[in-house]
């Protein structure tokens, strides 16, 4: 959540960081969270002042005792202040109730150079490879896949519904395939510490990455034993030191976990629904890391990097794209989109987001580091990527290799890990 003592010492300038999302209901939460956190300070001030008086009542009261005096009035007063302090306090309770509800659904704070505007202003800062050409018609990975036997999405609608895909033979293995060339990259080269997660979390973890209260409808939800299947790896991972405080020399820290992702995707109905476009259950390998304040921004760099050499090892054109203010995600300060062309679909496909959250996460799960032995504990910087996800990644890789009799090249860095140069049917 964001830092409330930044809003009440900066309202205006806290209010113009927060409406460059271009929300228009932001408005009214920002004046609600204002008055909340008024009516708290008013009543903690209140209350304070009260009990110093029934402090200074209660040491006339031992005094008079002492003395013989007679002291039934400022019993009375005491007794009176007593009921007062009782119902100051029960309404601290319910305005702090209020103020914290209300306040975990203002997103973050996007940073400065972060492009004003929606999607529309969204830009492109670097590309990497070119898209490639062919001397026929490309086909789209619904095609392709369906005839080399790699990809049965009738079966996967059958069994669980649409957006459920089944990948069998060769497809099945590429899943396998994916994640240990990923997750060799990542460990070996990149030097981050490799987790395997629970796939359910529960409501202090999701809430604590900015998914609940919000985004309720976008989760599967186990009601019974008040569980959620997990959206991405970030949730538990970031998780992992929630409510504790870290040393700096152990920051910044980096982790990557390979974990199905599962998402209702509520609110994109009808949207990209072909293929592996968008999906409800996918695989994905995702980095974590944890950093000081001040390593922030390079460390976001260092991330978007880590994701991005998976790409150019698998030959996959892609552009990174610096995401404007409007289109930033909840919880994101900043984020760079990581793109591949897919040359059968004939668009660029998000792989991979990149963010920074500064602090936000970390005030929601209580993270902090000490900056020097002793220290007042602060809160540490969290940012993630997807170090990628699979589903776009493998239209990427089958369209983008394609031949004109339907096989498809393997790009040399999978091959050790998929045990074929190339995807044939019948195979």
């Amino acid at each position: 959540m964001i830092d409330l003592k930044r809003l009440r010492q900066d309202p205006e300038g806290s209010r113009a960081s927060l409406l460059r999302r271009r929300d228009p209901a932001l408005a009214g939460v920002l004046d609600d969270v204002v008055e909340l956190d008024r009516r708290r300070r008013d009543l903690l001030v209140r209350g304070e002042a009260l009990k110093a008086e029934r402090n200074a009542a209660s040491e006339d009261v031992a005094r008079r005792k002492r003395a013989g005096e007679p002291a039934a009035d400022l019993m009375a007063r005491l007794k009176e202040s007593g009921e007062a302090v009782k119902g100051l306090d029960a309404q601290l309770r319910e305005v702090d109730s209020a103020l914290d509800l209300r306040a975990m659904t203002l997103p973050n704070f996007a940073l400065d150079g972060v492009p004003d505007g929606d999607a529309s202003a969204n830009r492109v800062i670097r590309s990497w490879g070119e898209p490639p050409r062919f001397d026929f018609v490309a086909r789209p990975h619904w095609e392709l896949g369906a005839e080399l036997g790699i990809l049965d999405l009738p079966a996967g609608a059958r069994i669980a519904g649409s957006g459920f895909p089944l990948l069998r033979g060769h497809g099945a293995r590429l899943i396998r395939a994916l994640a240990g060339f990923m997750l060799d990259i990542h460990t070996r080269e990149h030097g981050y510490e490799e987790i395997a997660p629970p796939y359910l979390v529960n409501r202090a973890t999701l809430t604590g990455t900015g998914q609940l209260p919000k985004f309720e409808e976008d989760l599967y939800a186990v009601p019974a034993d008040e569980l959620f299947l997990l959206p991405t790896a970030e949730v538990p991972v970031t998780n992992i030191h929630r409510d504790e405080i870290l040393e700096a020399a152990a920051l910044p820290r980096g982790y990557v976990a390979c974990t199905p992702c599962f998402r209702r995707e509520a609110g994109a109905h009808g949207k990209d629904t072909r293929g592996l476009i968008r999906v409800h259950q996918f695989d994905k390998v995702e980095l974590v890391r944890f950093a000081r304040p001040e390593d922030s921004p390079a460390e976001h760099e260092l991330i978007t990097r880590h994701a991005e050499t998976v790409l150019q090892r698998l030959e996959l054109p892609y552009r990174v794209i610096d995401l404007a203010a409007g289109d930033l995600g909840f919880s994101s300060a900043r984020t760079y989109d990581l793109e591949v062309w897919a040359a059968g679909v004939g668009a660029w496909l998000e792989v991979s987001s990149s963010s920074s959250f500064t602090d936000f996460q970390a005030r929601r799960a209580n993270i902090r580091y000490r900056p020097e032995p002793k220290a007042k504990p602060e809160f540490v910087h969290t940012l993630n990527a997807s170090g990628v996800a699979f589903p776009r990644t493998i239209i990427a890789l089958l369209e983008n290799n394609q031949a004109a009799d339907g096989s498809v090249r393997v790009p040399a860095a999978l091959v050790p890990y998929l045990g074929v140069e190339r995807l044939v049917a019948g195979a």
